[in-house]
């Protein structure tokens, strides 16, 4: 039996869990206030504070972190990598912490990993389907502008965890399949699924593709660079309206799907018509993803968290539903998705070298 510790940091929490191979025996969700990390000049500042709070909380569930077989972190915004899993090493974490590197929480996740596993003899770390996975084709990259290539950055932990499931669910694996999956959470990102490999995506975190509760998403290229010149706004300005301040923050001042929806349902016409047009984005690419499988999707599978709403749902399925069958996989279980990853690994799949 293997014993597997999961690490997925948030900017503002640390979720984390440990799996006797597929069977949850702790789970754990640390909320960090803004006065908590007010002290830390830097998000790598963090990582020891998060770590001990990690340690506490497991040592209170009696888990002994010696039995651990593998810890799995939450990749973070290194280079494009393909699907898998892969072993942390200097490498990877030199890469993770370095100043090129945008700074993002899921950053921390191998870093934590590293640290737990390299006191625990026989105890590997590793991080799992980051977002930076690319198995984009090569057409797919070519934008308007040989500058600005198009980039894959993606969920690609839960889109590939919910494609095994759902394959599963239907007696065959995910690579006999073709999908396009839709994550909808803070973040949206639509991927065309042929395969096994993710062949086209939006980029969810500050490019192209639906807007979100909190991210911008495609904008008027024209209009955008004016809003840059304007002299009213800086770098970090701008970047705080494409992510952070986007979406439902920018038109409704909530971040928060379930909220928006309730003022929508209590009469509030300007909520009601946002939460519209975020759907229609997303139909609107979940479309487009069609196309690039030439029409031929074995399903449509809407997931994460915002899957949960029957309002964005049902907008959703209007538009699809003549074109696809559609699935709805509700919410996102990162922890079990990275356990998972480990535990494949530690059964005899290979990782791949970072």
């Amino acid at each position: 039996m293997f014993k597997i510790l999961s690490v997925n940091p948030g900017s503002t929490s640390t979720k984390f869990a440990v799996y006797e191979d597929e069977t949850l025996i702790s789970l754990h969700t640390i909320r960090h206030s803004v006065e908590d990390l007010r002290p830390f000049k830097s998000l790598f500042d963090q990582y020891e504070f998060r770590k001990n709070l990690m340690v506490v909380k497991l040592k209170n569930d009696g888990i002994d972190l010696s039995d651990l077989s593998a810890v799995v972190g939450r990749g973070g915004l290194v280079r494009p990598l393909e699907s898998g899993v892969y072993e942390v090493n200097e490498k990877l974490i030199a890469d993770l912490k370095s100043p090129y590197t945008p700074e993002h929480a899921s950053n921390l996740g191998g870093v934590i990993a590293f640290e737990i596993a390299g006191k625990i003899p026989g105890c590997k770390a590793f991080i799992a389907d980051p977002v930076v996975v690319d198995e984009m084709q090569d057409v797919a990259r070519i934008s308007g502008l040989p500058q600005i290539p198009r980039r894959s950055m993606f969920h690609a932990l839960n889109h590939k965890a919910i494609a095994r499931k759902y394959a599963a669910a239907n007696g065959t694996t995910y690579e006999k399949l073709k999908l396009v999956i839709a994550h909808l959470g803070g973040g949206i990102s639509i991927a065309a699924h042929l395969y096994g490999r993710v062949i086209d995506t939006t980029q969810g975190l500050d490019g192209y593709g639906p807007f979100s509760p909190e991210r911008a998403g495609t904008l008027d290229a024209g209009q955008l660079v004016n809003l840059c010149f304007d002299g009213n706004h800086t770098l970090a300005d701008i970047r705080r309206l494409l992510v952070g301040q986007g979406g439902l923050m920018a038109h409704l001042g909530v971040n928060e799907e379930l909220i928006a929806e309730k003022r929508a349902a209590d009469g509030d016409q300007q909520a009601k018509l946002v939460l519209e047009a975020m759907a229609y984005s997303v139909a609107k690419e979940i479309g487009a993803m069609l196309a690039v499988l030439k029409g031929e999707a074995d399903a449509v599978i809407l997931t994460g968290g915002i899957a949960h709403s029957q309002f964005i749902v049902d907008y959703i399925k209007k538009m699809i539903a003549p074109m696809a069958k559609v699935a709805v996989y509700p919410g996102e279980d990162e922890m079990e998705a990275l356990a998972m990853s480990g535990l494949r690994v530690l059964r005899g799949e290979q990782s791949k070298e970072y």
